[in-house]
């Protein structure tokens, strides 16, 4: 199979190409590739003619998006659009990874993929865009909406909870934020079973189980072992950017076709054992 992936060196795109490393790729990212260059992004995709697109690159900070709003819209609006464009002119079906923050997060219950969205934040707004011009411009899509993802090496959430914690002798986290931490190869590992059927549609993909954020730093200390800082609980985080509080993911679909993720606590211990 010919694939291409787009932000390819983020976490996301560096399992991706673990996961599909016996298959042709085309490698997109900056700054090599600018997917908010129309003409030129088509060209490059339509020269490959890849059998399938998995495009994963966007503008992810969500405060950061607050700050730039054009620059969000540019590259995850319109990238996404060029993207799309691109899946048209050469026949390729289309996978969009979304998020969790399309929702508001104002329910108990888990969202499943066909619930209305209302994503409170700029960050949150362009990706609902994007999943609509995929829907409307590409037939053979998948919307794969997933959350809290994470990944060995580099920058992430796992990473700076350790980091602060070797650092401080207290650490604040918040009780109020509930969501799936999600371990990027296993994401990667969901998309390519959902590429190889012909199941289009919207799918949520994130390792079972839901937890706080505090959970999760808990989690985190236990794991590498650190007992020299406090954890405390919060509910006093103030960031740019509106949250949803409860966006907690149902795989309905997915799970229809045999597509499921494991326990978020288990993929936390295979980062560990491969950190």
């Amino acid at each position: 199979m010919r694939i291409a992936i787009t932000g390819s060196s983020g976490q996301l795109g560096r399992a991706l190409q673990a996961e599909f490393a016996d298959e042709e790729l085309l490698l997109i990212d900056l700054p090599e590739h600018d997917i908010t260059n129309l003409t030129a992004i088509v060209d490059t995709v339509s020269r490959f003619r890849p059998d399938a697109i998995v495009h994963g690159a966007a503008i992810t900070n969500v405060d950061g998006c607050e700050s730039d709003p054009d620059l969000a819209y540019r590259v995850n609006v319109l990238g996404t659009r060029n993207m799309a464009a691109a899946a048209i002119e050469t026949g390729a079906r289309m996978a969009y990874v979304s998020t969790d923050y399309v929702f508001d997060g104002t329910r108990d219950d888990p969202y499943r993929e066909w619930d209305d969205i209302n994503p409170l934040s700029v960050y949150g707004r362009t990706k609902a865009v994007g999943e609509r011009i995929v829907r409307q411009m590409v037939p053979r899509h998948y919307v794969a909406r997933t959350a809290w993802l994470y990944h060995n090496g580099g920058r992430n959430f796992v990473e700076t909870v350790i980091r602060l914690a070797e650092e401080r002798e207290q650490l604040q986290m918040v009780t109020d934020e509930l969501g799936s931490p999600t371990y990027a190869p296993d994401l990667a590992a969901a998309l390519a079973a959902l590429l190889r059927l012909p199941a289009y549609g919207t799918y949520h993909l994130t390792n079972a189980g839901v937890c706080s954020r505090f959970d999760w730093a808990q989690a985190i200390l236990e794991l590498a072992g650190i007992d020299s800082c406090e954890l405390l609980p919060s509910e006093n985080y103030v960031r740019a950017a509106r949250v949803p509080k409860h966006a907690r993911l149902l795989n309905f679909n997915g799970a229809e076709v045999g597509v499921t993720l494991r326990p978020w606590r288990e993929a936390l211990e295979v980062y560990f054992a491969n950190r």
